[in-house]
């Protein structure tokens, strides 16, 4: 199955998503993706403490974003096209500290992002 088909939705990522073996050990795939950006947020750091997303990622601290203002600095990062079955992988992924959110990239996508719970 193509993972471009109707059913295939987009994921922004701004942290380890990006990395292969995060989507190795996550999608069984590397996934493609584009650059593209996030507006109206701010990073900061949290710190992972489940044994499989420190073993998927090989980082105690993630990136992680909280609502900005408007003046808020652009948030680099990918935006990836994924299947259904992926984004429920990738909620499995991330961890409490994460709520999934809809959000337009600066592109224009409508895409889901995680964000600070």
């Amino acid at each position: 199955m193509s993972v471009a088909t109707a059913a295939s939705v987009f994921l922004f990522s701004y942290g380890t998503l990006q990395d292969r073996t995060v989507q190795l050990a996550n999608f069984g795939r590397e996934l493609q993706g584009s650059k593209d950006a996030m507006l109206g947020y701010e990073q900061s750091w949290v710190e992972i403490t489940d044994p499989e997303v420190l073993a998927a990622s090989g980082k105690t601290h993630h990136p992680i974003l909280r609502p900005g203002t408007v003046d808020s600095a652009p948030i680099a990062g990918t935006v990836l096209r994924i299947t259904p079955e992926e984004l429920a992988a990738a909620d499995r992924y991330e961890v409490a500290d994460y709520k999934r959110v809809s959000v337009t990239l600066a592109s224009g996508i409508q895409a889901w992002v995680y964000v600070s719970a």
